[in-house]
Formats: structure tokens, sequence, C-alpha cells
């Protein structure tokens, strides 16, 4: 038993009836103790060389029943006194970690005792880990910690977030990670220059972190200590939202969150400078259709405008036709793709090889109608333009607010930030200091059956971000509709509460049969980790947000009557 361990708690004996194996066994709970899912277990077996094993596992399934009952109704005859019979309580262990690696069965009738202490941590493999991260609560309030390792790609990195919408607490989850990053220590000197961009998909949740939460309360507060972490909003935080409609001083289009938000667009200029039209086109069918050939010589022709250096103003002149708003660039195009006079041929530059005419106004069709949702993102009418483009680097954590934009806005603005601070820290040449994104909805951005510019940059973030020293922290309702290669290349993997159906898909084969059917009912702020230092996923809580979520918790920057039911904390994340 390892120093420090406290006196064991017997709780039982290794069953006889059922088969012990090096993976699974059985235990006979003892009269008066009790086992629950979840529970840390060992016992210890000596080999006849006289060498000692440490077997250590959880409880994975606990059941009771009558033994001396032949018939189900024999139940009510036990009950009455009627008939003899004893009730026997057995939990089923699933192992998780043999010390020394000699895999043999524990023998039948060996004492079983609750692992605490220096021996828990054994059991979890966490005595063994350099670098070890907070990552949550276990149900009695024991930390569980992560290999930092498998995170920030020293031997893997990403993170995948699995659950149903508004109960599974995915982005609730992916900011405590964040948080504990940022927080605890295990980056050493590196933490300051860590950086964390988050896109805030829904609502304005993700719009306060830098306030404190007025609703936490002091056990939540002490759950962050027992991790070793200070309970605290995030200390450097930029917030930007897109410029509201049609106004000329491009104010942030933000609702409750009245101060401390800056608003962020793309010139002309830089958007042909960086062609980044076929950001425009990044649904899910485009890269199917025709017209994608017109898609990429536009996109060279506008790249080619804009050779020498960027204009001080992000206007962009073509052809002697200065253009300042991305109207004026959708006419432009349009003039070059389907001339004023029926007999003038349209630009071979611009339409690229033959292609035909039905391609090009499919191109023109969708050209035009993406002018309404993405006029206030690219433009370079307003003074001084250029200063609005967005800054990765201003700040530890950038939140970018897209949750009022059209779902095609979205996508643009999405592919365009991901590209960004992927080809910095291409260029930057080292992985350190690290780079991580939060983004939820990736079943959207990366659908597992169709292709996108976008999948194809989350596709090199999964594949090449961990040289990189970016890592992607993913999220979705389902997993199955997302990207195989980025799910598969997440070393570590959360669950919250899922649905039946979803739950029984191949991407949650990790889970073994009885966590994946618990998954299925799982409470807000409860979550299945998976790492792979360890063959079982473990159960954890993790505390009520340090920092507001909503403009009621924060009293600062909005006003809002606070909702929900404070007794559960989790009920609206």
């Amino acid at each position: 038993m390892p120093d420090g361990q406290h006196t064991p708690s017997v709780v039982g004996r290794v069953l006889g009836t059922d088969d012990a194996t090096p993976l699974e066994f059985w235990v006979a709970v003892a009269p008066g103790a009790h086992l629950q899912l979840d529970d840390v277990v060992a016992l210890d077996r000596v080999l006849p060389t006289g060498e000692p094993v440490a077997i250590y596992g959880i409880v994975g399934q606990v059941r009771a029943r009558h033994e001396g009952a032949t018939f189900d109704s024999d139940v009510f005859l036990i009950a009455d006194g009627v008939l003899p019979a004893e009730v026997a309580e057995a939990a089923q262990v699933q192992v998780t970690r043999i010390v020394p690696e000699t895999f043999v069965p524990p023998l039948p009738g060996t004492e079983v005792r609750k692992a605490s202490d220096a021996e828990r941590d054994a059991a979890l493999d966490f005595d063994s880990v350099d670098r070890s991260l907070p990552a949550g609560l276990s149900r009695d309030d024991e930390p569980i910690h992560l290999d930092l390792d498998f995170l920030d790609g020293t031997k893997g990195a990403h993170v995948n977030i699995s659950g149903i919408s508004g109960v599974a607490t995915k982005t609730s989850y992916a900011t405590f990670l964040l948080y504990s990053l940022f927080s605890s220590g295990v980056l050493g000197g590196e933490a300051a220059n860590t950086k964390g961009l988050i896109f805030n998909v829904k609502g304005e949740d993700l719009l306060f972190l830098d306030e404190p939460n007025s609703q936490l309360t002091a056990d939540q507060a002490a759950r962050y200590e027992h991790l070793g972490l200070t309970p605290a909003p995030f200390p450097s935080v930029g917030i930007v939202a897109p410029p509201r409609r049609n106004d000329p001083h491009a104010t942030p289009a933000t609702g409750a969150r009245t101060s401390g938000v800056s608003p962020f667009f793309w010139t002309i200029d830089t958007f042909c400078r960086e062609s980044l039209l076929p950001f425009l086109f990044a649904d899910s069918e485009d890269e199917r259709q025709q017209y994608t050939i017109v898609v990429q010589s536009v996109t060279a022709q506008l790249a080619a405008a804009t050779k020498g250096a960027p204009s001080a103003d992000g206007a962009v002149r073509i052809d002697g036709t200065t253009v300042r708003t991305f109207g004026q660039l959708v006419d432009v195009i349009e003039r070059k793709l389907i001339p004023d006079h029926p007999d003038e041929p349209a630009d071979p530059r611009w339409t690229g090889r033959a292609v035909s005419g039905g391609s090009i106004n499919a191109f023109v069709r969708r050209l035009a109608s993406a002018t309404r949702h993405l006029e206030h993102l690219i433009r370079a009418d307003v003074d001084n333009a250029p200063r609005f483009q967005l800054d990765l680097d201003a700040n530890q954590l950038t939140v970018v607010d897209i949750h009022q934009l059209h779902d095609r806005a979205k996508r643009f603005v999405v592919g365009v930030v991901l590209r960004q601070a992927f080809e910095a820290k291409e260029a930057s040449g080292v992985a350190h200091p690290l780079q991580f994104i939060v983004l939820d909805e990736l079943n959207k951005y990366a659908p597992r059956d169709s292709s996108s510019p976008i999948k194809e940059i989350l596709l090199d973030v999964a594949e090449r971000g961990r040289s990189l020293g970016i890592i992607l922290i993913g999220a979705q309702q389902t997993a199955s509709e997302v990207e195989r290669r980025i799910v598969a290349n997440s070393a570590i993997r959360v669950v919250g509460r899922l649905d039946t159906a979803e739950a029984g898909r191949d991407q949650y084969g990790f889970l073994p049969g009885v966590q994946r059917q618990r998954a299925t009912i799982l409470k807000p702020g409860t979550m299945y980790l998976s790492q792979p230092r360890l063959p079982v996923p473990l159960l954890l809580e993790f505390p009520f947000p340090a920092w507001a979520t909503r403009s009621a918790e924060a009293g600062h920057h909005g006003s809002g009557a606070p909702f929900g039911d404070p007794a559960d904390p989790f009920d609206r994340l």
C-alpha cells in the first residue's frame, strides 16, 4: 500500500461465483458496507514467486438480489419472513491499473478496500503524471486530473466534447478547462503568453468572462480551492462583435453587454488580398457545384488587383473603380462576369476555363444573396477602417461574438478567423506558447459527409495543429455528424448528457456499456472524461463558473432580471 494511505476500509471480497479476469471482476459487498458507481477500489495479490501485485479499479455496476429465492413472487414471502433468504450485493469492478504490470486476475475471496489519498492517485494513474491539469471533481469531491502531455501536443492534443444542447453544458466545461490551463500554474512561465480564442455562437453567455459571478456561492468557491484554483474571472479578455448594420461608426452590435466590446470587420483590401471570397461559399453543398471554378478565378483576379502595399484606407481600385463597400465589390464582379451588352463576351480571366452560363449565373446569384448578410463585415467606408481588423494577440483570451449573425456570415467569420490563427502559428515557426481554440457546433463547420474551406482548415488543425501548437477544443451535440478524422485526432474525449439514439453510435465506443447507458441521464455539470492514460472513463463534476455568464450575474456591463433556480446553478448553461 503506498505511503501516506489512511487505514484501508475493507468493503468486500472478490466473488468466486463470477469469473475474475485481469480486466474485470465482481466483489461481494460485506454486511454493513456498500459500494456505489464510480467508487475506486484496490486489492493485493501475492504471486507464487512471492512478488506482490496491486490491482486497482472503478465500480462500473452494482447489483442486489435475494439468495435463496426461486420465483419472482418469492420476494413477498421473504419480506413476510415465510421463506429464508439473504440479500446479497455485488459490484462489478473495471480494472484501471495493475502495478507492476503482471496481468493476473484477483483471486476469489481476496479482501477489497476503498482506495483513498495516495492509493486513489495510484489507482487513477495520477501519481505518475508529471504535469497534471485540474479537470474537475469526483462525486465525492476528490480532484480529477488530466495529463497535460495529451493536451498540449507533447503526446497528443485536442479535446472533443459531446452532449445535448442546453443540458450537457459543453461550452461551460470548455471555458473551465481554459481557466484551469491559464490559472493552475501547469503551464509555468508560458501561461501569460498562451492564447485562447472562443467563438460565441449562442446567446451572450460568453460576453462576461471578465466579470466575477455574483451568484458564486461559498461552497462552489471552495470546490475551486480544492482543485488548487482561485475562483475569479478571466483576467485578460478581449471581446469583439460585428458592427451594427448601416452604422457609419461601426458600433458593435451587442445587447446586454454595453461597454468593453470592440467591433471587428475586414476591409475590402484585406478581403481581396487574402483571398477570402471562398469562405462566402462555405455551405456544405457548395464544393460539389461547378461554379466553384468561377469562385477560384474571381478570387485570383481580386488578389491580383491588390498587388503592392495595402491601401491606407482599406479600399481597392479595380480597373479604375474605387471600391469601398461590399455591395460595390459585388457590382464590379457582376460586370466582369455578365457584361451590360449581350454581345460583349465575359472576361475569361474572371470566369476561368470554359464554364456554362448557368454556372456563372449561379455564382452571381449566390454572391448577390450574401450581400445583405455580409456587407457590414466587409467594408472600407469607415474612417481608418484597417484599425478594426481582428487582433488575436491583444489579449490572453479573445471572444468573437457571432451569435446574431446569419449562418452564412457565421461560417465566413469562423473560417477566416481560424485561418488567421492557423497561419499565424505556422508563420511563428514554434509551437509554444500555445493557441487554444474553442468552437461549438462543430458539426456545422466540419460535417461528416461534405467538404468546405472551413472543414479543410479544421482538418489541418486536427492533424497538424499538435506540432504547430494550435489546440482545438471542439464541441457538438452529435459526434456522429462530425468529420471522423477530427474526432479521432482528439486525445481527450468528454461526454455530457447524450440522446439515447446518439449514445448507441460507434463514435462512443470508448464508453463501456454501463457508462454509455448512464450518459443518457447525466445531470448538467456532470461529464464523462476519457483520456489515454486510463482504460475507463471517469465521471466528473466541475464547479459553477466563477465568471459571469449573463448580465445579471455581472452587474457591471448591463442589466437584467435573474432567471432559473439559483439552487441549481447549471439549469441554464
